[in-house]
């Protein structure tokens, strides 16, 4: 499928707000639904995710057959790479990229997220779909509150303690702390499927969630243990968990970081909302294997549902029409997009560092 040509179309004139209106998106969708690229690739998706399964259960058995040995241990690093691509898999479905139907959505998220990784897709679809609505708005985007890292500097001066010194250096721990995400992930999830607040929310659903978590853990722990010894074990675990945390961190990193910050009093449409606080990572197939399709960051934000092998061919058309619209695009290298990221991080902290020197 190759998008032909966007045609010339002109900059609303509409007066509703002064951040663009909402008069501006409906041009564009209608060029991506004509084009079909919100149409599902179905067999796309079973082949992935027959090849994902089939991949990680080839670690499992040579966890297995390797056994009791310190070189077990090397089998960490396919187990993280491939636990990330069933993270994408999980993103994907809770997004009903995938399949037609909500219910069949919400099964393939519940064995990608819940059984196969040990997190709530429950607990992800309502934290990352809050992100979608309002990137990075202080007040609404769950993904620059306030928490390990802030994102501006009216919330560094709020720190106090170890935090204001995490604040001061959080750039350069930015990676560092990344090898924790994959265990912060499990901790959020099960602290999630165990509140008060999330059973009288969803009932049976919960106890769907809550069962495949317990058989992913108990899983997990059995095939660590039958293999090896339990320090090894333990090594295993912790290796693993720090490289998918790593990955999967870094995949999401240059998406939004350091990239516009909605004033809570401006008025942006759909389009500019999306658009101006997104990212694009450029590159080729190991580039898109590697992210999941989520270097095509500003494509995803505008159009959440469109399967992931589209991304890439609708990235010409938004970025002509936004260049007709005069709206900014911004898509960069990878290593220039961290650089751009960790660069916000540290001017944020900068007001603590010179207070610091005072």
């Amino acid at each position: 499928m190759s998008p032909s040509p966007a045609p010339t179309i002109q900059r609303s004139t509409d007066p509703g707000t002064a951040g663009g209106s909402e008069a501006e998106f409906p041009p564009l969708l209608r060029q991506i639904k004509g084009q079909g690229l919100l149409e599902r690739r179905r067999g796309w998706y079973a082949a992935g995710m027959t090849v994902n399964a089939l991949a990680l259960a080839a670690v499992v058995a040579c966890v297995l057959v390797t056994g009791d040995t310190w070189w077990t241990l090397l089998l960490a690093v396919p187990l993280a790479l491939f636990s990330t691509r069933t993270a994408f898999y999980g993103h994907d479905a809770g997004h009903a990229q995938i399949a037609r139907t909500r219910r069949r959505n919400r099964l393939l998220g519940l064995i990608h997220g819940n059984l196969l990784l040990g997190m709530s897709s429950a607990w992800w679809n309502d934290k990352h779909n809050r992100h979608h609505a309002n990137p990075n708005h202080l007040d609404k985007d769950p993904d620059v509150g306030v928490g390990v890292m802030v994102w501006a500097e009216h919330q560094a001066e709020k720190r106090v303690g170890f935090g204001r010194w995490l604040t001061r250096h959080q750039a350069r721990l930015f990676f560092p702390l990344l090898l924790l995400e994959g265990i912060a992930l499990k901790v959020a999830s099960v602290r999630m499927v165990l509140s008060a607040a999330g059973w009288e929310r969803q009932g049976r659903a919960r106890t769907a969630e809550a069962l495949l978590l317990a058989a992913h853990f108990l899983g997990y722990a059995a095939l660590l243990l039958t293999a090896m010894s339990p320090g090894k074990a333990a090594v295993f675990a912790l290796i693993h968990q720090a490289l998918f945390g790593l990955h999967l961190g870094s995949v999401f990193a240059p998406n939004h970081k350091g990239m516009e910050m909605p004033d809570p009093d401006e008025r942006w449409g759909h389009l500019r909302r999306q658009v101006l606080t997104s990212r694009n990572v450029r590159g080729g197939p190991v580039t898109d294997w590697l992210m999941g399709g989520l270097n095509y960051q500003i494509e995803h934000h505008l159009f959440p549902s469109m399967p992931r092998p589209h991304l890439r061919l609708a990235r010409p058309l938004v970025r002509h029409y936004c260049r007709e619209i005069g709206v900014s695009y911004a898509e960069t290298g990878l290593l220039d997009s961290y650089r751009q990221a960790l660069g916000h991080m540290h001017r944020v902290g900068a007001p603590l560092r010179a207070a610091k020197r005072r």
